[in-house]
């Protein structure tokens, strides 16, 4: 009888977690870097500020992230390196110049920045067993980006970035 309660048991504690809604966790394929990251939360935290950060935003008609230009035709081999680059962009210049006087809008900025420091934990690990080298095309499409930053002014071209996270998060999303 003991046997069966314990067959049971494991039967019931599989179902369970095989029957539990995903908690966000995607891999992300990154030419040979492999990495696992909560991007739902990420994307949740980004819609938390997405409307009252693109209503500062004045440049409607210019774009950083360019899709087509910067990220979607990127070789798996280059994702690692363009994404490393991409979140010390965002925690170099982006999250840590972002002013608001909303503290939730704050809160939530400190979120997706310790989020970011993870997924930038993970790349370097990459970095350091050789599966996420730079090559030419990442260093050349993230010079595109920077140089479409730096067409607007400092606080402007903070807003705008912000305000594109979600082009990048998609990006990352495609990249499971």
């Amino acid at each position: 009888m003991k046997g069966t309660g314990l067959v049971f048991g494991l039967i019931s504690a599989v179902l369970s977690v095989l029957g539990r809604p995903s908690n966000g966790l995607k891999t992300l394929h990154l030419g040979s870097c492999v990495i696992t990251t909560n991007l739902q939360e990420i994307q949740n935290g980004f819609s938390q500020i997405r409307d009252s950060v693109q209503a500062n935003d004045e440049n409607i008609d210019i774009r950083i992230l360019r899709s087509t230009e910067s990220l979607q035709d990127t070789e798996p081999s280059e994702k690692c390196c363009l994404l490393h680059h991409l979140l010390s962009l965002y925690l170099g210049r982006v999250f840590k110049n972002y002013q608001t006087s909303d503290h939730h809008t704050l809160r939530m900025i400190s979120s997706l920045a310790n989020s970011f420091l993870i997924i930038k934990k993970d790349l370097r690990i990459c970095h350091a067993h050789g599966t996420c080298q730079c090559e030419e095309e990442a260093t050349e499409k993230y010079s595109r980006i920077l140089s479409h930053l730096e067409e607007l002014e400092p606080r402007a071209a903070i807003v705008k970035a912000l305000g594109e996270l979600d082009i990048l998060l998609r990006w990352m999303e495609e990249s499971e």
